[in-house]
């Protein structure tokens, strides 16, 4: 869990060194401790305003495999200096006509120790087709609950930042230098 400032600190860091031309906008940027996932809009594809379907989510599809081997110097390049001062791997994706992309990210293994009755909940999903594994199958239950959840979960990540900047004041920070007497 990184602050606000840090969170702003680390946006700044990618919109003063990411290529000018490389994204129409650089949309969102998230961060936990193993990635930090960058996400820039790109131009949609111009079609005639009649084209099909079929036609728009083929072009989609191929402006953003373009984008992808065009780009991939570039952004790797960031991608080591961003990983060497920060520590943590760097993911991309792109929004095109309304629709998010992420190319190769981290699949970070979560150790946790279920009883019988969660390993049951996630043997059900994979019995019935939801999940491939339990790993699927837990992966599928914290996007559930990230989806209904998402309120909460930001007022609770809201409350983190505020138990961090407490801490922060604690007696392990850097006092404020109290000026001498004969200063006064």
């Amino acid at each position: 869990m990184i602050t606000n400032e840090q969170r702003e600190k680390l946006r700044g860091w990618f919109a003063g060194r990411l290529p000018d031309d490389l994204f129409e906008e650089l949309v969102e940027i998230t961060v936990d401790r193993e990635e930090i996932t960058v996400i820039g809009r790109i131009p949609t594809p111009r079609l005639a305003g009649d084209a099909p379907a079929t036609e728009r989510d083929a072009a989609l599809e191929s402006r953003v495999q373009e984008f992808r081997e065009r780009t991939r110097e570039d952004r790797m390049a960031v991608a080591r200096e961003a990983e060497h001062r920060f520590g943590r791997k760097v993911s991309w994706g792109v929004e095109c006509g309304g629709r998010r992309t992420l190319f190769t990210h981290v699949a970070a293994p979560v150790m946790t120790r279920l009883r019988q009755p969660e390993r049951q909940v996630l043997d059900t999903l994979i019995a019935g087709g939801v999940a491939r594994s339990r790993s699927d199958a837990l992966a599928w239950c914290v996007r559930l609950v990230q989806r209904h959840t998402d309120d909460w979960l930001a007022e609770l990540r809201e409350s983190l930042e505020h138990v961090q900047r407490v801490r922060a004041q604690g007696p392990d920070s850097e006092p404020d230098p109290a000026p001498h007497a004969d200063e006064e």
